[in-house]
């Protein structure tokens, strides 16, 4: 699904892809982090929000909080090079977990809303490019005219 993961300061040692995903191990330091991108339409949060064709979840397991603002920045910027449709990349943090959500919106995410999934609650962040959230503010006019 995804051309070769990339994070400044981590080392890739592992990737897998496959049609709706892609999973690797990232280490710095003798720390590794599980990390999976995968499309919202066929993964956990198919059924959490209205999801979009293209939008992406990425997962990160055992990230240090001090770590997850620079990894999802990477991540986020490496889905958007890999996808130009994508409209939503997705992160979501365990919920009540305020130190990951924060890294979170460091990266660019915006808090959007919690959900709850079989294996608990999440509170979803997105990333959107810019020709998503801009708006036309001439209301007499249609768009597209």
């Amino acid at each position: 699904m995804m051309s070769p993961i990339r994070a400044e300061g981590w080392t890739v040692v592992d990737q897998q892809n496959s049609r709706h995903a892609t999973r690797c191990v990232l280490t710095k330091l003798g720390t590794n982090v599980d990390a999976t991108l995968e499309r919202c339409a066929h993964g956990r949060l198919r059924d959490a929000y209205p999801v979009a064709e293209h939008d992406i979840e990425i997962r990160l397991d055992d990230a240090p909080t001090d770590e997850v603002t620079a990894l999802l920045g990477a991540l986020s910027a490496t889905v958007r090079q890999a996808d130009p449709q994508c409209r939503r990349v997705v992160f979501g943090a365990p919920g009540g977990d305020l130190a990951t959500l924060a890294a979170a919106e460091n990266a660019g995410f915006r808090y959007v809303v919690d959900v709850d999934l079989a294996g608990g609650s999440l509170s979803l962040a997105v990333a959107e490019p810019s020709w998503v959230t801009s708006v036309d503010m001439d209301l007499d006019r249609v768009p597209g005219t």
